[in-house]
């Protein structure tokens, strides 16, 4: 009897240790397919385990990672829960974070919000945690820009993925998963889909018609047959109702039996660049972990046809560079990388394009832009604004599309969520966009699409206001003989009394400036001979403003009798009714001739005091004569010699209009025989 049960326990020994051995070669295989970023087949494998069973913190996190990456999010997050509950010790950042963004786009915002919360908890320096520390409002910033774009889907999606459209002469060019002739031999082990080739979609039907392939010499090789309804299409959405063509299956040829995807063509319709698995001589090239890599072509079209297929000379065996777009002048290629320097999963480069086709250094955007997440899918209109993909930035879920200015080469703008309805808690990648025509593609994963991926047209109805500008005008004149001032400069200063920009006055004396009003400004007005002022312009909502300057010369010419009122432009020298005192807002007109008296010390002048007819003669002469003493008493008090001054009070015997007793004058006429002249003796 101790035999038999001593055999039985070896028999369960042996059986046991067989059912872990069976387990471990199952995981290392789900491992081995996960390292290749095979996801379809790991999350195949992984499930298999965990039927049988087992799980452990490290099977946990890469069935959640293989979810994610495949955009299986509600699968990734029930995995991510399970992770999180069976494993609280196990959990890094990394972790918190996947699950934070499947939560999103599951819709629920307050559970990834606490989830993003234990993520910055245990991060220290991560851009990720310090833009949602800094924008813990980021909703209500992405519904203040939502709206502004209406979008309906592209009238030449199929069952299949289609994404990655591209400007080409009057059509587009795409990248599809559809079986063109294949006849799905080859499939992409990351989601089991077909691998993606390149079409060519023009926009001069008014009907879709047959699916035709063409190859690069024009031989149309048909494949199947699309019937779509058009009725009620809108053409303001840009919507295209056409053949689609494939890009070329010879042997020197854009679409081979690997992935071709993002592409961009030059506006002169001859050059190319585009996306393709790491190809060489026909056959794929796979890294050391297993990997084949992305690398961007680049073709020429020569006689109708697309060669001298090359391979950019920065790509690499050992990393992914991919998804091209061009700046407006074509002399910068932006891209896609996990090259050594990224910051994060992947980031967005630029590199130079030399006269002779050769290329600069790579050079990371920075981390403005790039987080330790993935930016992606790079696109920059003519106006300079990079359109981007990232599930770094604050978003919606998933991918959502992000605008920045980066004119003049600066990167450090503020970066945009576009909002909905572009942006949705779905994958929303490879935005274009068309400035003049305000028409534009992208592509998502959307619940409502037809396909994996669907493609949707789009036309902006507002645009995005990418920084908040400020337009002041006005026109720079003499103060004195108030004649406009040609060829003035006006600068704008910020406070760290730095030179922003500057323009120079028209033949009107006109001028017009953009201003930041996120940040105090200072504008001034110079010109040779006058001396230079300046007006504060603070933060404000944007509104335009008028600034009017009235320049005083730094030098004023002027001889025996002439009036130094006129000519310093002294505005009207007011006392009280019935009274002689000067009122406190005219003693600052004084002042200027106070100042003009200190800078020119043999300067002597006479203070000649006027009324206007109202009222007895003599009184008003006695009251003139006391109002000019009054004045000259003021600037002795401030320190002018008695013996440089003088008065004479007038009354209304020297009236400058037809106002004299008897006629009837408004007050404004009167107002103007009621003035003071410090008229030049010496």
């Amino acid at each position: 009897m101790m035999k038999k049960l001593q055999l039985l326990v070896l028999l369960l020994m042996i059986s046991g240790l067989e059912f872990s051995q069976a387990q471990e070669r199952l995981i290392n295989k789900g491992n081995e397919k996960y390292e290749e970023y095979s996801f379809s087949p790991a999350i195949d494998i992984y499930k298999k385990v965990i039927e049988k069973g087992y799980t452990s913190a490290d099977l946990l996190k890469k069935l959640g990672n293989s979810y994610y990456y495949n955009a299986q999010y509600k699968e990734a997050a029930e995995t991510y829960k399970t992770l999180v509950s069976e494993y609280p010790n196990d959990i890094t950042p990394e972790d918190y974070f996947k699950y934070s963004q499947t939560l999103k786009t599951l819709g629920d915002y307050d559970g990834s919000n606490e989830v993003m919360s234990k993520f910055t908890a245990l991060t220290s320096g991560d851009l990720r945690a310090s833009v949602f520390k800094s924008e813990k409002d980021y909703l209500a910033e992405i519904k203040a820009n939502s709206g502004r774009y209406e979008l309906k889907p592209f009238e030449y999606n199929s069952v299949y993925s289609e994404f990655a459209p591209s400007y080409y002469k009057e059509g587009l060019i795409f990248s599809s998963d559809r079986d063109t002739g294949n006849f799905a031999r080859y499939r992409h082990t990351w989601n089991s889909k077909d691998f993606l080739d390149l079409y060519r979609v023009n926009a001069d039907s008014v009907s879709l018609n047959n699916v035709v392939k063409i190859d690069l010499k024009g031989k149309k090789k048909s494949t199947s047959s699309v019937s779509q309804d058009t009725n009620g299409s809108s053409p303001s959405l840009g919507t295209i109702n056409t053949n689609a063509d494939d890009l070329g299956k010879r042997k020197d040829r854009i679409n081979t039996r690997l992935h071709e995807s993002t592409s961009i063509v030059t506006k002169d319709g001859n050059t190319i660049y585009f996306t393709r698995n790491n190809l060489v001589e026909g056959k794929y090239k796979k890294d050391e972990n297993g990997i084949i890599r992305l690398k961007i072509f680049r073709a020429q079209l020569i006689d109708g046809d697309w060669t001298e297929i090359e391979e950019l000379p920065f790509n690499s065996d050992s990393y992914s560079v991919a998804h091209p777009a061009l700046s407006p002048d074509e002399k910068t290629l932006y891209f896609a990388s996990d090259m050594p320097g990224t910051l994060g999963e992947s980031d967005i480069f630029k590199i130079a394009i030399n006269n002779d086709r050769t290329f600069g250094t790579p050079k990371n955007l920075g981390a403005n832009i790039n987080t330790e997440a993935r930016e992606t899918f790079p696109f920059v209109t003519s106006e300079e604004i990079l359109y981007f993909s990232s599930d770094g930035h604050p978003g919606l879920g998933g991918l959502d599309v992000f605008a920045t200015k980066i004119k003049r080469q600066d990167f450090t703008g503020d970066i945009m969520n576009v909002g909905e309805p572009v942006n949705s808690n779905k994958d929303d990648f490879t935005f274009i966009f068309n400035e003049e025509t305000k028409k534009g593609y992208l592509a998502s994963n959307r619940e409502e699409g037809l396909g994996a991926d669907d493609i949707y047209a789009l036309i902006e109805k507002e645009p995005l206001v990418f920084e908040c500008v400020q337009k002041v005008t006005g026109t720079v004149r003499d103060k004195i003989s108030n004649e406009v001032l040609v060829g003035a400069t006006v600068k704008v200063i910020n406070e760290e009394n730095e030179e922003i920009l500057s323009t120079i006055t028209d033949s009107d004396g006109n001028y017009s400036l953009v201003l930041d009003c996120n940040q105090g400004n200072f504008v001034r007005a110079l010109m040779e001979g006058y001396i230079p002022f300046e007006e504060y312009v603070g933060i404000s909502d944007g509104k335009p403003k008028i600034i009017d300057f009235y320049l005083e010369r730094d030098r004023i010419t002027a001889g025996f009798g002439d009036d130094l009122a006129k000519l310093l432009q002294l505005s009207t020298i007011y006392f009280d009714f019935d009274k002689y005192n000067i009122r406190k807002d005219s003693e600052i007109e004084v002042e200027k001739v106070i100042a003009a008296m200190e800078k020119y010390p043999s300067l002597r002048i006479q203070v000649n005091s006027h009324t206007d007819s109202r009222g007895p003669a003599s009184y008003n002469l006695w009251l003139s004569q006391k109002r000019a003493e009054s004045t000259i008493n003021y600037m002795i008090a401030n320190g002018i010699s008695k013996d440089r001054l003088a008065s004479e009070g007038y009354g209304e015997t020297k009236l400058i209009n037809d106002c004299v007793d008897g006629v009837k004058c408004s007050s404004e006429k009167h107002d103007l025989n009621r003035r003071s002249e410090f008229i030049i003796l010496e």
